[in-house]
């Protein structure tokens, strides 16, 4: 075992034990499932966090600074952010997105981590029509999000006998609005992906918009008629019916700023908490800001959802 995976469990170890002292850490979304799937594949540490928002206001930009460094400390092999990692690019000009993501990128700088990313609502670049952006901006939609990071918004990657999928469920629409959704190349391609991996690897999904969740179940109701629906991923039967036959251990979801998680057809489902809790007003639903943690073994998955200190300047128990 190697000296950064010691340090990893190491810490996870102490954070566990803290949470034990503390029912109520517990109680806001401490979370640990296993399922367990043959054969047994290899080790393997890393971070899934989500939902940064970073914008200058808000003192948001120290408080990602703050959840960077706990997250570089724990040294994981690599990272995942599922999305929203700006707020906000979907309806402003051209100069504030640019402030925004630049902000993101000088902030990321410091996990010094491989670092994977799904794209969120929120970092699709202007196309709601207040933006004042034409559909024929060459960074319209997620051009912008492309050209930062170099890559497609939906990919595969395989580590240590896993195979990590992350998917982009941000669907533009005709009316300049968005959906939760997979359109239909991405469905294709992602046939095609689990096609060509082994029937007995282990599969991780990476979804910021959840594919399953209980949330509409307990949380306040929307106000209004909702034209689309951006709680969850419209077309989720089309995705999970792509999974049959396939060992799908897992989907990682961020979007809805709370712990949750659903077991359906042999598979977790886990919405994680946010980095920015409440759009940093504090915490969201009782959930604080934070990341998750996850250890993969013999094709068993374990999380943890960790807190970093970060203290509002602007605490509000709604938003």
């Amino acid at each position: 075992m190697n000296s950064n995976r010691r340090h990893f469990l190491k810490t996870l170890a102490a954070s566990s034990a803290a949470l034990a002292l503390n029912p109520r850490a517990a109680l806001l979304g401490s979370a640990t499932t296993e399922i367990e799937k043959h054969p047994t594949p290899g080790s393997l540490d890393f971070v899934f966090f989500t939902d940064t928002h970073i914008q200058p206001e808000l003192d948001a930009a120290h408080g990602c600074a703050l959840a960077f460094q706990k997250i570089a400390a724990l040294k994981p092999e690599f990272a995942i952010h599922g999305g929203d990692l700006v707020f906000d690019a979907l309806a402003v000009n051209r100069p504030r997105a640019g402030l925004l993501f630049d902000l993101y990128q000088k902030t990321e700088a410091q996990l010094n981590v491989p670092l994977y990313h799904a794209i969120g609502n929120h970092d699709v670049f202007g196309i709601l029509a207040k933006s004042g952006i034409q559909p024929a901006d060459p960074q319209y939609a997620k051009k912008m999000f492309e050209d930062r990071f170099g890559a497609r918004t939906y990919s595969s990657f395989d580590r240590q006998g896993y195979h990590f999928i992350i998917l982009d469920s941000i669907f533009p629409t005709d009316d300049r609005q968005w959906e939760g959704r997979v359109d239909d190349v991405q469905l294709q391609w992602l046939a095609a992906d689990l096609k060509s991996v082994a029937p007995a690897t282990p599969i991780i999904v990476i979804s910021h918009v959840p594919l399953v969740t209980g949330f509409l179940g307990y949380s306040p109701k929307p106000e209004g008629r909702q034209k689309y629906n951006t709680y969850s991923v419209e077309n989720s039967p089309d995705v999970i019916a792509l999974f049959e036959n396939h060992q799908v251990i897992a989907v990682l979801q961020g979007h809805l700023h709370v712990n949750e998680t659903v077991h359906y057809k042999n598979c977790v489902f886990q919405t994680c908490g946010a980095v920015c809790g409440n759009w940093w007003h504090g915490s969201r639903m009782g959930f604080p800001e934070g990341f998750t943690t996850v250890s993969l073994r013999n094709g068993k998955i374990s999380t943890q959802y960790q807190t970093y200190g970060f203290q509002s300047i602007d605490p509000r128990e709604k938003f």
